[in-house]
């Protein structure tokens, strides 16, 4: 089990195991506070030693016994560390020169600047060792020698699990011992073992007793520091970087089941699965389920009727109609914001997901589009649609641009917007998860007169809220004047259903008019409704209050960071990334296009599709070499994964052409790629995914080097010949 601990962490530094994911780079370049210095290596390096610490720690109580001799040496707890020494040295001499390789290659980092984060890993390190040496020193001064070795009577009384595996482990020992000739001193000079033979099993077991409860003193030191930063996660100073908390995390796991096969020895393993299953069904039974919920939904009134009877009910033809004709006084008021006698383009902007790169690729896409068209750009747009980071970089341009038209001043197209959207999102989110969902989460906050927990939901969508100046922080039934109104772009979000896979379509009024194409088949009975209108649903739950930041969370549900949210009804249904049934808001525009196609057609000298990818659609195809069994094993199911955006695409390319039989006016489509073209040794290493280009990681936290990346790309020849083409048709 420890093997394993360092086997991943081994992978991780080096990139052998979680490249796609950006997991690396948390080791390699940690951010705190925004900043990559100093402070944020020295963090690491605290975090560090406390993992080898326990690693030693649990070295020491597991096969300690297998070592005799070292009872009879002075301070010998100090002395297996140093023997016990090889890996921990190994790892820090390999992440080190990482860290070097990286920050030199893509970081950009002056001699002077790695020096000096280098220097703060060291101190960190060196501190964090220095206040366990001391500890132990003092804790272990006189527990050794045979003579004056005195451990509190409470204690042995209160370790009686742990005397009887001591005393099992001592018999053990005895028949068991590994053979020493040589071990290291202080001084780092090889001693010869003497053969002092066994003591007696009371002198033996209070060694036992000392270090387990040396185990407790540190576990507890440890369990109380992640309490109280939890306590604190909302202030941004508590909030570490997120390869520390996965250190933490990993140094608890290591104490614990150092821990579990003292207290349990051979039957460690077989406690621990028990445990498990018994925790397993617990949860199963909803005992000890955490549900995270959506803000500013009244989750204390009856939950709504979740079944196919209600589906059907909540699709039928009058609610179609309704929504239906609310929504053409936004077709009208759009309309009339250009000349009666000059029909316009009417725009549809599909951002596609993809974590931060997706983000900060959408709103450098829209700037640098809308401001060579003078503004004509969002003017001429009707509808956003996409998923996860896309949306919320397309939501976050949508709000400047509607403060811009307020009076207020923003610069929508500043490049400050640029540096805040990219900020990192991802050291709160996994800190949240470690300090508060898995050992907190009692602290509630109110929202619009209702009560929520303060769980790894509120921690993405308070750091959303900040990097964009808290400009989206209002209900979603805010946006439905300036929409209907024709001010800014209606924007729909289509979160997955985890239950069914159907869409929960969410906007600033009912839409259910998205399930359209099922008037075309009023007989039939059997229809399985792409989507769900959230507005319908949720009527007796104030679905209009909902936050739209919750919207855009759970539209950007990014699996296992970021949770799923569990909303009212019954039977319960949990809310996935929109990514899941289509990434890139192609089929949702076409739905909406059909919907009102007749209009559309009339009012309009067509339409254009605007999709703004995180990724390029026809990208080069990977020859298969070199498989082995387990590329064999495993290309059923990865070929799926891999492909999955292809599909997507191929989708929605049946989608549009079908489009062309029952839309009768001119469709065009302008396709602005993120592509980085060039690639640097370091990263070809780290990721076999990115043998030809340097593309940003999948991830709420960017590198400097993947910012510049992404930035430029706008500035690529295809991307500047589509928003050529773009200005043409928009003119």
């Amino acid at each position: 089990m420890l093997i394993l601990c360092w086997i991943i962490l081994f992978a991780m530094v080096t990139g052998s195991f979680g490249k796609y994911l950006g997991i690396p780079y948390l080791f390699l370049d940690p951010e705190y506070l925004n900043k990559v210095n100093f402070r944020s290596f020295f963090i690491i390096g605290m975090v560090s030693a406390g993992f080898i610490t326990a690693f030693h720690i649990t070295c020491y109580i597991t096969d300690g016994h297998r070592f005799s001799f070292v009872g009879a040496l002075s301070r010998p707890f100090s002395k297996f560390v140093i023997n016990n020494s090889i890996i921990p040295v190994l790892f820090l001499v390999v992440y080190v020169t990482e860290i070097i390789q990286f920050q030199i290659n893509n970081e950009y980092s002056r001699a002077g600047d790695l020096a000096w984060n280098l220097g703060g890993l060291i101190a960190g390190y060196l501190f964090m060792s220095g206040i366990f040496f001391v500890y132990f020193w003092l804790t272990n001064k006189d527990i050794f020698r045979y003579v004056v070795c005195r451990i509190d009577e409470k204690i042995k009384q209160n370790v009686k699990v742990t005397r009887a595996s001591a005393m099992k482990k001592l018999d053990i020992a005895r028949k068991k011992q590994i053979r020493v000739d040589n071990y290291l001193d202080f001084n780092l000079k090889v001693r010869p073992v003497e053969d002092s033979g066994f003591y007696d099993k009371a002198t033996i077991l209070q060694v036992f007793d000392q270090n387990h409860f040396n185990l407790v003193i540190i576990e507890l030191f440890i369990f109380g520091l992640v309490l109280v930063l939890g306590l604190f996660k909302d202030y941004p100073a508590f909030q570490l970087p997120a390869a520390a908390s996965f250190i933490i995390f990993l140094t608890i796991f290591v104490m614990m089941a150092g821990a579990f096969s003292y207290w349990f020895g051979g039957w460690s393993a077989t406690t621990a699965l028990i445990l498990f299953l018994v925790l397993n069904h617990l949860v199963g039974e909803e005992y000890l389920t955490r549900r995270y919920e959506a803000f500013g939904l009244d989750y204390l009134k009856p939950a709504s009727e979740y079944s196919v009877n209600s589906l059907r009910v909540l699709n039928d033809t009058a609610h179609l109609q309704r929504d239906w004709r609310a929504n053409y006084p936004m077709l009208e008021n759009w309309r009339k914001k250009f000349p009666a006698d000059k029909k316009p383009k009417m725009v549809f902007l599909c951002a596609s997901g993809g974590g931060k790169r997706a983000a900060l690729w959408t709103l450098t896409a829209l700037q640098t589009a809308d401001s060579l068209s003078h503004g004509a750009l969002m003017e001429q747009s009707i509808l956003i649609t996409g998923a996860s980071g896309g949306l919320i970089g397309a939501s976050y341009f949508r709000e400047l641009k509607l403060r811009e038209k307020q009076g207020e001043n923003p610069h929508p197209y500043s490049e400050v917007h640029r540096q805040r959207i990219s900020t990192d999102n991802l050291n709160p989110l996994i800190f949240s998860l470690m300090a508060n969902d898995l050992f907190v989460g009692f602290t509630k906050f109110e929202y619009n007169g209702n009560y929520y927990y303060r769980d790894r939901g509120y921690t993405f969508e308070e750091q959303l809220n900040q990097i964009t100046e808290r400009m989206m922080d209002k209900p979603i039934k805010a946006y439905d004047s300036v929409e209907q109104q024709g001010i800014i772009p209606m924007v729909i979000l289509a979160p997955t259903i985890v239950n069914d896979g159907r869409k929960l379509y969410i906007a600033a009024r009912p839409v259910s008019f998205m399930n359209y194409d099922i008037m075309s088949y009023p007989n039939y009975d059997l229809s399985k409704y792409a989507g769900i209108d959230f507005f319908t649903l949720f009527k007796d739950q104030n679905a209009g209050d909902l936050r739209f930041l919750s919207a855009l969370r759970m539209s950007a549900t990014f699996p296992y960071i970021t949770p799923n949210t569990t909303l009212p009804t019954e039977p319960a249904i949990k809310i996935m990334d929109a990514g899941i049934s289509d990434n890139f808001g192609l089929t949702d525009a076409v739905r909406f296009v059909y919907a009102y196609k007749d209009w559309i057609a009339e009012n309009t000298s067509g339409i254009v599709f605007v999709s703004i990818r995180d990724s390029p659609k026809l990208g080069a195809i990977a020859p298969k070499v070199g498989q082995t069994i387990i590329d064999d094993m495993t290309q059923p199911i990865s070929s799926v994964y891999n492909n999955f955006e292809n599909f997507q695409d191929i989708n929605s390319d049946m989608f549009i052409n079908q489009a062309k039989y029952w839309f009768h006016n001119k469709i065009d489509r302008v396709d602005i790629q993120y592509q980085s073209e060039s690639y640097t040794p370091i990263l070809q290493k780290m990721d076999s995914i990115r043998q030809n280009n340097s593309r940003a990681s999948l991830s709420w936290r960017l590198t400097t080097r993947e910012k510049y990346g992404i930035i430029s790309s706008i500035n690529s020849d295809d991307n500047k010949a589509e928003l050529k083409r773009l200005g043409e048709l928009l003119k």
